[in-house]
């Protein structure tokens, strides 16, 4: 009696309808979950091995991590006022003598310039608008390299504009002794707009363009006499772009 209650049939299970007639086909079953699961797990990261590969995935993680991260911040209300990111220098940053290497300051200055374009609303502004921005020139000195393991800022803020660009600073502190190790200027320009438009929806009034320092001014000659030259090399006259 006792031995009937639990097999009915010659082995069937009687006790849960929805459970395999045979402990082997249970097995089975079980097993193929498992194969099924390790092929899943295989294929994401081969795609992953693909994508890391072929593509620079890494930047765009990065650049999407850059907004996403200062949209759920308080802004800032000072649209031109100096914004600061910190960092660090890690083994994927580092050349054959262990320093940051080149490539890499400017990279930083990307992400550091989305983070600054979130929180000072310059981003909804463009969007806004209809605008968007572009890289024209950029210049960076390097003064001391910044080493494996070293904590830096990186200071970004908007020195001045004209009717078609921002001009940004951006500087490297090493937050061991606040010396600049790098500085880089570079001029956005502004595509489907201007920059007065732009400052005029983020602050809603009309702001004045600082000063022009003179290093600064000399630079903007400098792209200027070097996009002539290269005009006249090219045989293109002055309106041409």
């Amino acid at each position: 009696m006792e031995e009937s209650s639990k097999l009915i049939g010659g082995g069937c299970w009687s006790r849960d309808s929805t459970t395999p007639k045979h402990p082997e086909t249970r097995k089975y079953h079980l097993a193929a979950a498992g194969v099924s699961l390790a092929d899943m797990l295989l294929w994401v990261l081969s795609s992953l091995l693909v994508l890391f590969s072929t593509v620079d995935l890494w930047y765009f993680v990065r650049g999407a991590w850059a907004v996403l991260k200062y949209l759920f911040q308080d802004p800032v209300r000072d649209v031109l006022g100096e914004q600061v990111v910190n960092g660090r220098v890690l083994l994927h940053d580092i050349d054959y003598m262990g320093h940051m290497n080149n490539a890499r300051y400017l990279r930083e200055c990307d992400f550091a310039r989305l983070s600054y374009y979130a929180r000072n609303g310059m981003f909804k502004a463009f969007h806004a608008l209809g605008a968007r921005m572009v890289i024209g020139a950029s210049t960076i000195r390097y003064r001391r390299s910044l080493g494996l393991g070293e904590a830096f800022e990186l200071r970004s803020r908007i020195m001045a504009w004209d009717e078609k660009s921002f001009f940004v600073e951006q500087r490297f502190v090493s937050k061991s002794d606040g010396f600049i190790s790098a500085v880089i200027l570079c001029r956005q320009n502004v595509i489907h707009s201007t920059p007065d438009q732009i400052l005029q929806h983020v602050c809603k009034r009309k702001v004045d363009c600082p000063d022009i320092p003179e290093d600064l001014q000399h630079w903007i000659n400098f792209i200027s006499a070097n996009s002539q030259a290269l005009r006249a090399e090219c045989g293109l006259d002055e309106k041409t772009k």
